[in-house]
Order: structure tokens, then C-alpha cells, then sequence
């Protein structure tokens, strides 16, 4: 679903750290430094990992799963195209 290396690479794109993370996931501070610890993919409770996904999609971040359409062909993270303006 996400790894660890993906958990911070989104945060630093959109420039927060983990406690503003854990705000707009509804989660702790522990709990995102755990997950951000995870050298593969995370582990935890599904609702969690479901919570951090929402809150990094909703804050603009695209997250690129294995095989999925990127250059290098890996794992990623990418900032979406801004909505149209109207």
C-alpha cells in the first residue's frame, strides 16, 4: 500500500512534518513515527494506513504503487496537477 521511504518523501513535498501529518490524518505522533520507521511496506492497522493515504492524497500528494505508470518504473510519490481555476 505505502512504505515508509514513500510516507516521508510525500511530507517533504508538501513541507510538513510529522505532527502536522498526524493532524490531518487523525492519528499520533508515535503511531506516524512508527510507520515512517517501516523499511518495506507499512504494517499497521488498516484504518491507519488508510487514514495517512486520504490525508496525503487530500493535501495534494499522488502516491505511485510497484509497476505503476512512473519514469523510473518504481515506487514514488508525486504532486497531483492543481484543480482547474475557474
Amino acid at each position: 500500500m505505502i512504505t515508509g521511504p514513500q510516507m516521508r518523501a510525500a511530507r517533504a513535498l508538501l513541507g510538513i512534518d510529522q505532527k502536522t501529518l498526524a493532524e490531518l490524518a487523525g492519528l499520533s505522533v508515535p503511531t506516524i513515527q512508527r510507520m515512517e520507521a517501516s523499511t518495506g511496506n507499512v504494517r499497521g492497522v488498516v484504518d491507519s494506513l488508510t487514514k495517512v493515504v486520504a490525508a496525503l492524497e487530500f493535501a495534494g500528494v499522488e502516491l505511485i504503487g510497484e509497476g505503476a505508470a512512473s519514469p523510473a518504473g518504481g515506487r514514488g510519490v508525486r504532486l497531483k496537477a492543481p484543480p482547474p481555476k475557474h
